[in-house]
């Protein structure tokens, strides 16, 4: 969930460790730190709050060190503090070391205790503290560098990355990749490491993407890379041949959350490219291999978090009725620690946006432990570890998304999702599709009409601004919408805001409803139209304010506010054009009660711990 940066230079490298961080708060953080070899010793600068605020006590006390690590924490184990933030330090002088980390040590309390017994004493309430004293201890046992850490790893349970810095050893780092992301980058007399490869780009564009147990040794002049056996090792060199998937400003929009809604029709279309013929989707989109095994597949299970587990939700309803075969979906962090029965030929499939997300590859792991009949992952990042470990990916084209409340990559989601479904409906050989491919070329062109329809939903925000909750109906393959309209709304603008299938209103939310109690409702025509529009008027009977998105002209309910959304037709297109104006109605209620839209509280875009 934090962010990690470490270089060694013949050149100053606080500009750059900094810049790094600065490149990585989309991910969300409460502290950030910074550590440097200068001048026979470390000098430590943390800040708790914004990277601004350390880069403005950097700059107070100007820093000429080549060789560095920094951080970004997002608290798990102690508040958030100056105290708590990272680098930590171990020793004095020439035996000083400084760690960095991302992930949870599960064996912390223990190691807690043995280095207390030994004498060390601890300063922070972190599981990272006793990560560097145990590193510090076999430096004191006359360990090398990189000895010390291996030493230091084979004591520590959980998933983590870590930079590592030593006085002993002050021309050297070691970065050690052990379930939780790093990257190391090339530069020409300078190397790098980092969590995300977005925090080297000013000044690289090489990237080495270390797989798992790694730990390497990082030099001015060289990078050695060692196994999890110990064995020197080499690992693929990948360059960046575009800028297309960076993204990284803001341009003409007031922030990031508001530009990603608006580029939704561009990143759809991006996702269609190349993956629809005229009547049907093309072969082996998903793949090589995937079209024979699409077609022995006789049940889906769908695991993901946030979102993703809404996006999975919907997929569910096109899955039953259009391949007819069972989807179960489920979350992540409950899935894996339940005793799972797989049915025959049941495909596995995951979806993450970051493809980081700790949870859900904790069950892709699991799954390939389990006599599912294959694993396919579904996400946005073609480096990440998700797509690395499934057997087979299918990459949306959302490119980078900066603003902690997911939009386009979820848009994206769905699009996936609709031709993954078109893919299992053209293996088992259900050819009646036309309209579903029609619709779906359709999109881009119908998303654009319905962000015409900005100044309705910033129109509509006003009457939320001073609530305390609100409710989200719907039913069928708008219910799930329901719950992230409901997300969206609570995550930044810290409303309470709950969803539930309309018919469900009479076995509890309607108690809920009174004059004070804001209900936005979706409307679409299908086959519970009639019954949504009854459940809307036991609300009305109740007095609650009516806030209605609907695809359907005319409909009047009394004193009911409705916003009309264009009407597609095909698989999904429902979804994804009443989740705009929820994006947006979210969107200009934070704005208005001032929240800080693209890093809510207490929330990360990259959930990389449990």
């Amino acid at each position: 969930m934090c962010g990690i940066v470490g270089a060694v230079m013949k050149r100053p490298v606080a500009p750059v460790l900094i810049e790094g961080l600065q490149r990585l708060e989309y991910r969300g953080y409460d502290s950030a730190g910074i550590a440097i070899y200068e001048n026979d010793h470390l000098v430590r600068i943390r800040e708790q709050g914004k990277v601004a605020n350390l880069a403005e006590a950097v700059q107070k006390q100007p820093l000429t060190g080549h060789v560095g690590i920094a951080h970004t924490r997002w608290a798990t184990h102690g508040a958030p503090s100056e105290q708590n933030a990272h680098p930590h330090v171990s020793g004095e002088g020439k035996t000083q070391v400084a760690v960095v980390h991302n992930g949870i040590i599960e064996n912390h309390e223990r190691l807690r205790a043995e280095l207390t017994a030994k004498g060390y004493v601890f300063v922070t309430q972190t599981d990272t503290e006793v990560i560097v004293h145990l590193i510090h201890a076999y430096l004191t046992e006359g360990l090398a560098l990189r000895a010390a850490v291996i030493a230091a790893m084979h004591e520590l349970e959980g998933a983590f990355s870590l930079g590592v810095l030593s006085c002993a050893h002050p021309e050297e780092l070691i970065a050690v990749r052990k379930g939780s992301p790093l990257v190391i980058g090339l530069g020409d007399g300078e190397h790098y490491f980092a969590s995300d490869y977005l925090a080297l780009i000013p000044v690289t564009k090489k990237f080495i993407y270390l797989e798992e147990g790694d730990v390497v040794e990082v030099k001015a002049t060289s990078v050695e890379i060692y196994n999890e056996r110990g064995e020197k090792t080499a690992r693929d060199i990948h360059e960046l041949s575009s800028d297309a998937y960076l993204g990284g400003n803001k341009g003409n929009y007031d922030h990031f959350m508001q530009k990603e809604i608006f580029e939704q029709p561009h990143v759809v279309q991006e996702t269609l490219e190349g993956r629809l013929g005229d009547t049907n989707v093309l072969d082996a989109i998903f793949g090589h291999g995937t079209d024979a095994l699409f077609a022995e597949v006789e049940c889906i299970h769908i695991i993901a978090c946030g979102t993703s587990y809404h996006a999975g939700l919907v997929a569910r309803y096109g899955i039953e009725s259009i391949v007819g075969i069972p989807c179960s979906v489920e979350v992540s962090s409950e899935y894996r620690y339940r005793d799972v029965v797989v049915p025959k030929n049941t495909l596995f499939v995951c979806i993450s946006q970051s493809g980081e997300t700790a949870d859900t590859l904790a069950a892709l792991r699991k799954a390939k432990t389990l006599p599912y009949l294959s694993t396919l992952a579904i996400c946005n990042v073609p480096e990440s570890i998700m797509v690395r470990e499934a057997d087979h990916v299918f990459l949306t084209r959302a490119g980078r998304e900066v603003c902690v409340a997911s939009t386009k990559a979820f848009c994206t989601q769905l699009v996936s999702l609709a031709l993954f479904t078109l893919s299992l409906a053209k293996a088992k050989h259900i050819t009646d599709v036309k309209v579903h491919v029609e619709g779906l070329k359709q999109l881009p062109r119908l998303m654009e009409s319905v962000l015409k329809l900005d100044k309705d939903m910033l129109n509509m925000s006003k009457a939320f601004v001073d609530k305390t909750s609100a409710l989200f109906v719907a039913r069928g393959i708008l219910a799930p919408i329901a719950l992230e309209g409901a997300l969206k709304l609570k995550e930044i603008s810290y409303i309470h805001a709950e969803a539930y299938p309309a018919g469900e209103l009479k076995h509890g939310p309607l108690a809920l409803v009174d004059e004070s109690m804001p209900v936005v409702g979706l409307l679409h025509h299908d086959r519970q139209y009639e019954k949504m529009l009854s459940n809307l008027q036991e609300i009305k009977a109740r007095d609650g304010q009516l806030f209605l998105i609907s695809d359907l002209k005319d409909v009047t309910i009394e004193d009911a506010q409705v916003v009309t959304i264009p009407l597609g037709a095909g698989l999904f297109a429902p979804a994804l054009l009443h989740t705009i104006p929820l994006q947006l109605l979210a969107y200009h209620v934070a704005v208005m009660k001032g929240a800080d839209v693209d890093q809510p509280r207490n929330l990360a875009k990259s959930v990389t711990v449990e």
